[in-house]
């Protein structure tokens, strides 16, 4: 019998999945959020980047950039 695989969404980045994804130390990524560029909630102790906001974020840079 085959089990249909289940694709699960992603709801939330670590910090260091952001880093890897973005390139950015650490620092960077929290600079960014106690700035207020970057949004993130926390789950218990850990913090998380939700999908959209990333995307929020890159939106963000990009315009920044391009002006």
């Amino acid at each position: 019998m085959m089990h249909a695989q289940s694709q699960s969404v992603k709801v939330g980045y670590s910090i260091n999945e952001v880093c890897k994804m973005t390139g950015l130390c650490r620092q960077s990524v929290y600079n960014q959020i106690n700035s207020g560029h970057l949004r993130s909630y926390k789950v218990g102790k850990r913090r998380l980047i939700s999908p959209g906001a990333l995307d929020d974020w890159v939106s963000a840079k990009e315009a920044s950039t391009a002006a």
